[in-house]
């Protein structure tokens, strides 16, 4: 069945500001200060993403300035002792950098981010090379969807689909994201149906159900 499906160019920031392997650390900290974000793709070449430098790769500098670190230290957070030490972009970062391609869904991306535990991907083609970056934000942004809007999707992509037929009137209502169905059905086992399709629509918060079945008129013989 066809239907509009949003992937993560449709939602991704395409200006990227990045830094090089070489970049310094304080030349690090400043570009994450200036422009407001949590981290940065390391890049090298023509473009490629070779790894990612986050505030969590740069406070090690920080936690162990006035100290040096102790023997449970050193064997609970190896890397983040040597992080400790790190001057440039190339040793501080994490590398290889997780990434995704514009045109994965939202849902892969989400699902990137959640068994990751980060809070941005960058974005590449099939070489590698850096095309923009998706954040969590961005993600949350299918939420922002008119209601309208979402109710044409569901009246095209759904009910013209699953109740075609003459004798069924389906009323369709979307509040808040929420989509309501009313109205009689000739067929009960396509309601789950309508139901995984309407909560596969971008921007769907919740599916509230108020099909009936209607009764089966005898045949004649």
């Amino acid at each position: 069945m066809p239907r509009s499906a949003h992937i993560v160019s449709d939602v991704m920031t395409h200006t990227v500001v990045a830094v090089g392997r070489e970049a310094p650390f304080k030349e690090i900290v400043r570009t994450l200060e200036q422009w407001r974000v949590s981290a940065l793709p390391v890049l090298e070449g023509e473009g490629r993403v070779i790894g990612v430098v986050s505030e969590a790769d740069l406070l090690p500098k920080e936690e162990f300035h006035d100290s040096d670190p102790s023997r449970v230290e050193l064997l609970c957070d190896l890397p983040g002792v040597a992080k400790a030490g790190a001057v440039t972009a190339d040793e501080l970062m994490t590398s290889p950098a997780i990434t995704v391609h514009a045109n994965a869904t939202l849902a892969e991306a989400a699902r990137i981010m959640t068994h990751k535990r980060i809070k941005r991907l960058p974005v590449v083609d099939r070489e590698g090379r850096l095309e923009g970056i998706v954040s969590r934000a961005d993600l949350l942004k299918v939420f922002l969807r008119p209601d309208e809007e979402i109710e044409e999707e569901v009246r095209r992509e759904v009910v013209a689909h699953l109740f075609p037929a003459a004798g069924e009137t389906v009323g369709v209502s979307v509040n808040e994201g929420v989509v309501t169905l009313t109205g009689r059905v000739r067929e009960a086992v396509l309601i789950p149906a309508a139901a995984r399709l309407i909560r596969a629509i971008e921007g769907v918060v919740d599916f509230d159900n108020q099909l009936t079945t209607a009764p089966r008129t005898p045949q004649r013989h």
